[in-house]
């Protein structure tokens, strides 16, 4: 009987011992957390660093005026492997949403064009804006 109790007590101690060595390997080791980064028309030009598994969201605002609407293009990776689009919106004003997620180390570029619709009986100036965002996965 006494042999039994010391065989547990052993059992009891080990399972302890092993997993506070489990935890404590397992704090030592940070785990990553994705970010989540929003891009918008002002930031055309820009260069960012991510990381595998963060997400980007774009959201650029178109605008009507007078019969004419300025309408961005769906926002584009150049490298779907290094950035790959999830989401895609419009708004009846001409703006575009897009949420791209992170995937394999690259670089790539976001790309979206803004140009002029217009309503019947309306003008156009024949102007198109570029909207470029490039963007390393590291």
């Amino acid at each position: 009987m006494k042999a039994m109790r010391q065989l547990t007590a052993v059992c009891v101690a080990s399972a302890v011992l092993s997993t506070g060595t489990a935890c404590a390997s397992a704090q030592a080791t940070p785990v990553p957390t994705a970010h989540r980064i929003e891009l918008a028309d002002r930031d055309a030009g820009r260069a960012l660093t991510v990381h595998p598994g963060d997400d980007i969201e774009v959201r650029l605002t178109g605008a009507r005026d007078r019969g004419t609407t300025f309408a961005w293009s769906a926002p584009t990776s150049e490298d779907p492997a290094v950035l790959r689009r999830s989401t895609l919106g419009r708004t009846p004003a001409g703006g575009a949403t897009a949420r791209f997620t992170a995937g394999d180390r690259g670089g790539t570029a976001l790309t979206a064009r803004r140009s002029c619709r217009a309503a019947p009986g309306s003008r156009c100036p024949h102007v198109v804006a570029t909207w470029r965002v490039t963007v390393t996965v590291r």
